[in-house]
């Protein structure tokens, strides 16, 4: 991609760059002074900015524009101030494209929503090769970030094993579960998790707030019968109830539930978000769901609640259909990671004959997608 020509327009307050086939972009003297690439603006090893807003002045506007070897040439004045920018850097960052309306609960484009059917795709990959291997370990940070889940197997089978899966790409995030929890029987749990019992699909500490992003459980020992690990994609059930009752979706993700946790001595955990959570522009960015810490809901009219509760069922309902659910029985050594924000799992209850021992812990997903960055950007300037 290649710039044609370039126009200051609007008393120096606007730029339009022209690329070769005819694309056009407009861009503010004011987010090209902000965003300038020189060592004064930026520094040069971890390009974090060393002005704030209001070193610029606040008179801002474009002198003078020329295309120089590819690159564009900008003086701003009051400060009679040069910047050099890369043709390419400014089309990634082009703003000016429409912005057209989209529909509330729209997803990024490195998400897939999946069901059942999406069984034989789950990603999986020694964790040795991880642990050797960047280009399979790129490969499976991208499905984690894609499908919200991913496997991880030939792992060793010895207590704390599952930090060398956190250890691929970030930290474990310590709460008063302590840096990993145990998922086995006990004789006075403080959690259902620690029961035979079957859980419904859910997201772990909605009664958190940030929730812990990222949840990875690790299988040690597997002999009981039933026990089975399923997940949901949360993402397709709201995309889903949003098809079938669109009031419903909009219920869920306007008013705030609640979510409590008091099964400790001292821990009194407390959040309000929403079900679906949405961003400011519609984006669907994150699911809580967990029948078992669902606190009374108040934040609800009493003339909405009726249909909030329809909305809730027919979403439970959703999350409960089969055909929602990727369904398998960990081996000893093998784990799976979900993004808590996203993906809802679940277990068959198992009975108390042979033994079931998983070990579990949380870490956060900017961590993991710090490393999908790095090794993506790394990869993309040796292939220049």
């Amino acid at each position: 991609m290649t710039l044609e020509h370039v126009a200051i327009f609007n008393d120096g307050q606007g730029l339009e760059l022209t690329w070769q086939g005819g694309r056009r972009a407009r861009f503010h003297a004011i987010w090209l002074r902000d965003n300038a690439q020189d060592p004064e603006t930026r520094a040069p090893g971890n390009g974090q900015r060393l002005i704030t807003i209001g070193d610029i002045p606040a008179d801002t506007r474009l002198a003078s524009a020329d295309i120089e070897n590819g690159t564009l040439q900008l003086t701003f004045a009051p400060e009679n101030k040069q910047v050099v920018f890369d043709q390419v850097w400014l089309a990634q960052h082009a703003y000016d494209c429409g912005h057209a309306a989209r529909a509330m609960g729209w997803l990024s484009d490195v998400v897939v929503p999946w069901t059942a059917d999406h069984q034989d795709q789950l990603h999986a990959a020694p964790l040795t090769q991880l642990q050797s291997d960047t280009q399979a370990l790129q490969s499976w940070l991208a499905a984690v970030q894609r499908d919200g889940v991913a496997k991880v197997t030939e792992g060793p089978t010895e207590s704390g094993a599952l930090l060398q899966v956190a250890g691929l790409f970030g930290f474990v995030r310590e709460t008063n579960y302590g840096r990993w929890f145990e998922v086995r029987t006990e004789v006075n749990p403080s959690n259902l998790a620690y029961t035979g019992l079957g859980l419904q699909a859910h997201t772990d500490n909605p009664y958190r707030d940030p929730v812990p992003t990222l949840q990875i459980l690790y299988c040690l020992e597997n002999s009981a019968e039933g026990g089975d690990s399923l997940v949901v994609d949360g993402f397709a059930v709201a995309q889903r109830l949003k098809e079938e009752d669109p009031h419903g979706f909009e219920l869920l993700s306007k008013y705030c539930a609640r979510f409590e946790y008091a099964g400790s001595d001292g821990v009194r955990l407390r959040s309000r978000r929403p079900m679906i959570e949405l961003a400011p522009d519609g984006e669907l960015i994150g699911i809580r769901f967990n029948n078992r810490s669902t606190a009374p809901i108040v934040d609800v009219p009493y003339d909405e609640m009726q249909a909030y509760y329809a909305a809730y069922r027919r979403f439970a309902e959703i999350v409960d259909d089969p055909a929602m659910a990727m369904a398998f029985k960990l081996e000893p050594g093998q784990s799976f990671i979900v993004d808590n924000t996203r993906v809802l799992h679940a277990r068959n209850g198992y009975s108390g004959a042979g033994s079931r021992w998983l070990q579990g812990c949380y870490a956060d997903k900017d961590g993991l997608l710090s490393t999908l960055a790095a090794l993506s950007e790394t990869r993309r300037e040796a292939a220049e």
